[in-house]
């Protein structure tokens, strides 16, 4: 698989000048799209202004596929009516849950493996591709505590509801190097296990340390307030090196430094996603 993207940045206002006007090869840019539901005004005038120069990823936080409830029909028309103005190359959501009985929880709230939630899950992922016509990629969660009698492995999890829905997935590298620490997996086999030919999308992210995250043993926190870690680097460059190259973000949703930082960030992902292709 042939990536059509190269790496690219998560979307902040306060980066609007520098991203209209970066020249960067294969470069692109992710938002959330719940911030660009309106019907116009200047936000969705700056969004368009940004997509005349550059391909857009939207990356869902809201449909709680994992939820009792299926999507919201209301919410996908104006996700599908977003998708006709700023036609974006890649759209992506969580393996989550974060509605019931009709109230919204602003957190992604994690899911237990078992195949009844699987079923529904697919259900409503199908639900959404149906009314959407696009192909939508599943992030892997995060893990800060150990859930008991689940049914299936995350991957093996994964890897069904790609089959059954038709999905893609979103690896989320540092999802997995703090969910790894965090309730003790290894990290390496957890990518060698997902299937590569479902892997549409690679988020990059730093994380932080609660040193005091209980039995005395540090939790790491999927924080995105820092630079990519060194051991998210080694992750990304062991996948990149299995699956080929793949459309990388990276992101960054607190203490944001300035544009030039950020992009020397991606550039470093560039880079690896340039050598993997010249070794072809």
């Amino acid at each position: 698989m042939k990536a059509t993207l190269g790496a690219g940045l998560g979307l902040k206002p306060q980066h609007f000048d520098e991203a209209l006007q970066c020249t960067q090869d294969d470069m692109w840019f992710e938002v959330h799209p719940e911030n660009y539901l309106m019907a116009g005004g200047p936000r969705l005038a700056w969004l368009e202004a940004v997509r005349s120069r550059h391909p857009l990823s939207l990356h869902g936080v809201s449909l709680s596929f994992a939820g009792e409830a299926p999507p919201d029909e209301r919410h996908l028309s104006r996700l599908a009516a977003l998708m006709r103005r700023v036609e974006p190359a890649l759209i992506s959501e969580h393996l989550a849950w974060s509605t019931l009985d009709g109230r919204y929880y602003p957190d992604l709230l994690p899911v237990p493996r078992t195949s009844a939630v699987l079923a529904r899950t697919a259900a409503n992922i199908r639900r959404a591709q149906d009314h959407l016509q696009h192909r939508i990629a599943i992030e892997n969660p995060s893990h800060y505590l150990r859930m008991d009698n689940h049914d299936w492995s995350e991957t093996d999890f994964l890897d069904e509801l790609v089959r059954r829905s038709g999905c893609g997935l979103l690896v989320d590298i540092n999802n997995v190097c703090v969910s790894a620490h965090n309730i003790g997996y290894d990290a390496r086999t957890y990518l060698d296990n997902l299937p590569a030919e479902a892997i549409l999308e690679i988020h990059l992210a730093g994380h932080g340390i609660d040193a005091d995250g209980g039995a005395g043993v540090p939790l790491l926190i999927d924080s995105h307030d820092a630079p990519v870690a060194e051991a998210v680097w080694t992750l990304y460059r062991h996948l990149i090196d299995r699956i080929g190259e793949r459309p990388t973000l990276i992101e960054r949703d607190d203490k944001i430094p300035g544009f030039a930082e950020l992009l020397a960030e991606r550039n470093q992902a560039q880079d690896i996603l340039t050598a993997q292709g010249a070794l072809k």
